[in-house]
């Protein structure tokens, strides 16, 4: 019996600490089917989706939503923490049973306590190993339990840089895209003058980011549940910006600026679909985004933004770019809770209480320092 206990004790050990190492060290996605961190954060955000359903005001309920990032990595390091004690302690029980061990055999339980106390080193010495390989076993455990602990402190910092870094640029397009961020916002506020150089070089800085965010987030998948600072804003939301901009220059446009989308929309659409596939989503078909009727408002912002020769013969193109990867940014807001953007064809209504608004407008008289502000720009 106490055989067969310490060997599910070597199996517990040796799933636990592969599962930490595939989960934090090893840089590129696991795909394998079961494993106890996917098993673990598919189960919480099921039951924490339930709750956030039955949330009926917005603002709290993306409140909620944000807790389970963070909340969530604490808790999986603990979740191994706790397998990696009862291992030792399945161990530590089975270790009694080989010869030199002393008549008195303490319960499972003390086992346990033994396990628990040398994990997070504390070295009470009120429970002390009954033999040789029970020492061995301390030992052991001693250094796993400082191991551990040296990761969570490692790579904590690690994790929220990636994070930080992701949030620079999601901010960064309020001021360009509008909050929360659409393609028509983006392209009227770079207008017919830069069009052709500043939007160019500014979808070259998004194909760097959406590499960095796929090295990463491919890495730390449980980096999509983290939200941004404000219920406008979304990584998710961002790509979907950024796609629409670079579908429509590609379909419509010409030149250097086509050139550039087409390397972000490479990138980007490589993003969003390896991201649901590590998250196992079904990919299917959404809401539709941009009716056909749209069509001719779309065409008439470009040549607006001076994007020459938008005819309807680019509206096919545009369909099929549509669905290389609009099915994957549908997946993934489904599953996240984190809504998508319109294509923001027509003007936002609210335009000249924003502070982008107000900035590029001409003087219109002094306005009361607390006038209506929206989230951002």
């Amino acid at each position: 019996m106490r055989t067969l206990v310490g060997i599910a004790g070597l199996l517990c050990l040796f799933f636990v600490l592969w599962d930490l190492f595939e989960t934090v060290i090893l840089p590129r996605r696991v795909m394998r089917s079961f494993r106890l961190a996917r098993l673990f954060f598919k189960s919480a955000w099921w039951v924490w989706v339930r709750v956030a359903r039955k949330i009926r005001s917005t603002k709290v309920q993306q409140s909620y939503l944000s807790y389970y990032g963070p909340l969530s990595l604490l808790l999986i390091f603990g979740l191994w923490a706790a397998a990696l004690i009862f291992a030792f302690g399945m161990l530590q029980w089975a270790a009694v049973g080989v010869p030199g061990a002393s008549a008195v055999r303490p319960s499972f339980r003390s086992d346990i306590y033994l396990s628990g106390t040398t994990f997070f080193t504390l070295g009470i010495g009120d429970v002390l190993p009954q033999n040789a390989l029970a020492r061995v076993i301390a030992v052991f455990e001693a250094g796993t339990g400082f191991g551990v602990l040296a990761i969570v402190i490692s790579y904590l910092p690690t994790m929220y840089a990636a994070f930080s870094q992701r949030e620079v640029n999601i901010s960064l397009l309020d001021a360009r895209a509008g909050s929360p961020p659409t393609a028509g916002e983006l392209l009227r506020r770079h207008g017919r003058q830069r069009i052709n150089d500043g939007l160019s070089v500014y979808l070259r800085d998004w194909e760097t980011w959406s590499a960095q965010l796929m090295e990463s987030h491919l890495t730390y998948p449980f980096l999509c549940f983290f939200r941004s600072q404000h219920d406008n804003q979304s990584w998710v939301a961002a790509f979907a910006a950024i796609l629409d901009v670079c579908a429509l220059l590609i379909a419509y446009g010409e030149g250097e600026t086509k050139w550039q989308a087409q390397l972000t929309f490479a990138i980007c659409r490589h993003a969003v679909a390896d991201l649901s596939q590590v998250l196992r989503l079904q990919v299917g078909s959404g809401p539709e985004r941009l009716p056909v009727a749209d069509l001719p408002k779309v065409r008439g912002l470009l040549l607006q933004c001076g994007v020459p020769g938008c005819t309807d013969e680019g509206d096919a193109k545009l369909d099929e770019l549509r669905s290389m990867y609009e099915p994957y940014l549908a997946a993934l807001s489904k599953a996240l809770l984190m809504p998508l953007p319109t294509w923001g064809v027509n003007p936002a209504p609210n335009r000249e209480t924003t502070v982008w608004g107000r900035i590029s407008s001409p003087a219109r008289g002094t306005s009361p320092a607390n006038a209506v502000d929206r989230d951002h720009f």
